[in-house]
């Protein structure tokens, strides 16, 4: 007799299943209402089971994101100030971001969407069309990105049929960032490969952030991916209390590469509302680069950006390596010392 597959877990979308779970103390759980309140909770079943403080930290509720500064803002990095069609941000000449759904496996303490993700669901067949038909118009747009949301939590019938319409624009590649892959990699189906593994080059971001993320199973999700012939590049997003040290981020790094996965970005934390204690400094961020610069292989070396508020763009700010004094350059190497360089 063949046993039914087991009934996943449910994941944790409340402070009274945290507190069940043991995740947060009873007696922090009246704040944590009020934060709950601001903030959607989601942790999923895959990222509960770790007993690990840095990806705790970036899921469960914390008593100080009530504390928000003038700074911060609802959209740091200008979504609205690009969208030109409802689920469409147009906002560098080449590529656009398609905001597929509002929904994720697991709500980031830190995301920069982190107050409208969850309010609504994916995007309608009809905005999709308007969508599809604004690219058509813009042959500039040469990339389509899936954001979120999360894209991956959509059904691989739904992604395959809105990929099947892209492919017929003529564009060049798609990507989808997505976070799934690590905190939910059961969703990373045999179905879900099928639909990714076609002519149009589909390309995967892959969102982690602490070195304990990469359980078995996500393990095995890479994998699955790899087989199906997706690229396979990530993003990480500098925080304090989680990865703000070069040998958590060179584990992490080493961890990636060993699963076929690129370094892509290291972003500057958002000014994201509520999010200040996981900030860190340009300097403290440029310092760890530099730091990584000379322990780490160049294909495990991500880009450090920053992402202009206000809708302006990202930008790399790692750290400088030149500096002019008279007709010649000083330069820095990986271990700090400098060394004269003259343009001949």
């Amino acid at each position: 007799m063949v046993k039914p597959d087991p009934i996943p877990s449910p994941a944790l979308t409340s402070v009274a299943a945290l507190e069940r779970d043991g995740l947060v103390a009873p007696a922090d759980r009246d704040v944590l209402e009020q934060v709950a309140a601001e903030f959607r909770v989601r942790i999923s079943p895959a990222m509960a089971a770790v007993d690990a403080a840095g990806v705790r930290a970036q899921f469960v509720p914390d008593a100080r994101e009530l504390q928000v500064v003038p700074e911060e803002l609802a959209d740091p990095i200008g979504d609205d100030v690009h969208r030109h069609v409802p689920g469409l941000t147009h906002r560098y000449p080449d590529r656009a971001i398609l905001h597929a759904t509002q929904t994720c496996e697991v709500y980031c303490r830190f995301c920069f969407r982190r107050e409208t993700v969850g309010e609504a669901g994916a995007l309608a067949e009809a905005e999709f069309d308007r969508v599809v038909d604004y690219l058509r118009a813009t042959p500039a747009v040469r990339e389509v990105i899936f954001t979120g949301g999360d894209p991956l939590v959509l059904s691989a019938r739904r992604l395959g049929a809105m990929l099947d319409r892209l492919e017929a624009v003529g564009l060049d590649s798609v990507r989808f960032h997505t976070r799934v892959p690590v905190v939910a990699p059961e969703k990373v189906s045999e179905a879900l490969v099928r639909v990714l593994d076609r002519a149009l080059p589909v390309w995967m971001v892959v969102h982690t952030n602490h070195p304990d993320e990469i359980t078995p199973e996500a393990a095995a999700a890479l994998r699955r991916l790899n087989r199906a012939g997706v690229p396979l590049l990530s993003q990480t997003v500098l925080l304090r209390g989680v990865n703000a040290e070069v040998e958590v981020l060179e584990r992490l790094f080493r961890l990636l590469i060993r699963h076929r996965v690129k370094p892509y970005y290291l972003h500057h934390p958002d000014l994201a509302k509520g999010t200040g204690h996981f900030r860190v400094t340009l300097a403290e961020g440029q310092a760890i680069m530099a730091a990584l610069r000379g322990r780490l292989t160049g294909i495990a070396q991500p880009l450090y950006v920053l992402d202009i508020p206000g809708g302006h763009g990202k930008v790399p700010v790692g750290p400088g390596y030149l500096r002019r004094e008279g007709e010649d350059w000083v330069v820095t190497d990986p271990q700090g010392r400098e060394h004269s360089y003259r343009d001949l």
